[in-house]
């Protein structure tokens, strides 16, 4: 059978011959409104999509450095949906379900959020209930004493796997066992966790001068008008209280920690260093990008396909609103933790020592200028940026400076982060392993 005429290029291509790839000249970021409620509450609107839902994401500055005690910040937000002044957790679930809404409650060291998806037809019958969630919630005992069972039980589990334990031990080494950031978790922690500490943290931060709330997607012409009505009149007005910080002097150190049995070792290099704020953030995050923020990264190369001595190794810029850390992490076999860590640091001295060639830098900016375009595909991706310059204080051109670092980095500006903030005397090390 003769194919039809339109059909026969399609026969015709030459698969040998990989398609055109076209340089990224510009990724241009969506504009968004800000808008203030009657109780001075910022609310920023990212209109966009084909569908009728909306997403409404409040966030209060409520986390780990506004906290009288260990974990009372993370139960605080973990207790907002189990019960409120007129609806019991069962109640909420069920609502929540008959209108196809979700509710989640995403974990963060310095801020507490709620993150509301709903079809934009039932945003006015669900903002009475995520009213009540955010501003009398009831904290029962009950609800307390299940979380508390079944967070100590995963807790225990938690603990017994190596890359559990190498994290909070490299964590606590670099800003401290009573820092924030630092802190671990303890059965003890949960057990001393009450109703009342929950309320009084609860009343202390969860007002309007520490909310923010980002709503995208297709929210509706009235959403500004019914979330003044609600949370624009409901969420109280106060006086925020200060950030806790305590002061410490990281030690660079190695640590090499036995666990009989295990099966692998969990290996952690790292150092504390800056927050999204700092004037070199910009041009560290290139930098950790090309040593091992992707698939294609010098270590994952070096260690994985090269040296076969990891399934999968990675490094990160961890930033928080005050600080930040560099981490290194791979699990690997017994034997082969003192080979791995060795390359790891062959790769940040070849990072300080050469200068990266053209052709690496273009495939690394070529893929991350592919991986910012993905970040503003669509309003419910552009409100995760747009969160987090505001709530860090950024400013609106967060993203574009960001994106102009990328394509404006050269290998000299790599070589200078690299020999400024990697020699290998300020790195800590944990093993945790056989």
């Amino acid at each position: 059978m003769q194919l039809p005429l339109q059909n026969k290029s399609i026969w015709m291509i030459n698969r040998a011959i990989p398609p055109t790839i076209n340089p990224i000249s510009a990724v241009n970021f969506p504009e968004y409104k800000q808008i203030t409620l009657d109780n001075g509450i910022r609310l920023f609107l990212i209109e966009g999509g084909s569908q009728p839902v909306l997403k409404m994401e409040v966030v209060f500055k409520a986390g780990r450095p506004f906290e009288d005690g260990h974990l009372v910040a993370r139960a605080t937000a973990r207790m907002l949906k189990e019960g409120t002044k007129s609806f019991s957790s069962a109640k909420i679930a069920d609502r929540t379900d008959f209108y196809g809404s979700t509710i989640s409650l995403p974990i963060n060291l310095d801020t507490s959020a709620v993150v509301f998806y709903s079809l934009t037809k039932h945003l006015e019958k669900l903002l009475p209930l995520w009213t009540e969630i955010l501003t009398t919630p009831v904290f029962p005992e009950r609800e307390l004493s299940k979380i508390v069972k079944n967070n100590v039980e995963r807790l225990k589990i938690d603990l017994s796997k190596n890359d559990v334990l190498a994290y909070r031990k490299i964590t606590e080494n670099l800003f401290g066992k009573e820092h924030p950031y630092g802190y671990n978790s303890f059965p003890v922690d949960y057990q001393n966790l009450s109703s009342s500490v929950l309320k009084k943290h609860f009343s202390q931060n969860y007002i309007a001068e520490n909310c923010m709330i980002f709503l995208s997607g297709q929210p509706g012409p009235d959403c500004i008008t019914l979330i003044n009505k609600y949370l624009g009149s409901a969420i109280p007005r106060g006086e925020s209280k200060t950030a806790h910080f305590p002061v410490f002097k990281e030690k660079p150190s190695i640590e090499m920690i036995s666990n009989p049995g295990s099966p692998q070792t969990a290996l952690r290099v790292g150092r504390v260093l800056f927050p999204r704020t700092h004037p070199d953030y910009c041009a560290f995050f290139m930098l950790n990008t090309i040593l091992g923020g992707y698939f294609g990264s010098r270590l994952m190369t070096n260690l994985r396909e090269k040296k076969g001595y990891t399934y999968n190794i990675y490094s990160s810029l961890d930033a928080m609103s005050k600080e930040g850390a560099f981490l290194i992490g791979a699990e690997l076999s017994h034997e082969n933790k003192d080979k791995a860590l060795k390359e790891i640091f062959v790769e940040i001295e070849r990072l300080r020592t050469e200068l990266v060639q053209p052709k690496e830098l273009e495939m690394v900016r070529s893929y991350l200028l592919g991986s910012f375009l993905s970040m503003i595909d669509g309003p419910f991706n552009v409100a995760e940026i747009v969160r987090t310059a505001e709530v860090e204080n950024l400013g609106p051109n967060y993203f574009n400076n960001l994106v102009k670092a990328v394509q404006e980095s050269t290998p000299e500006t790599i070589q200078q982060m690299a020999y400024k903030y990697l020699p290998k005397e300020a790195l800590s090390v944990v093993a945790v392993g056989g």
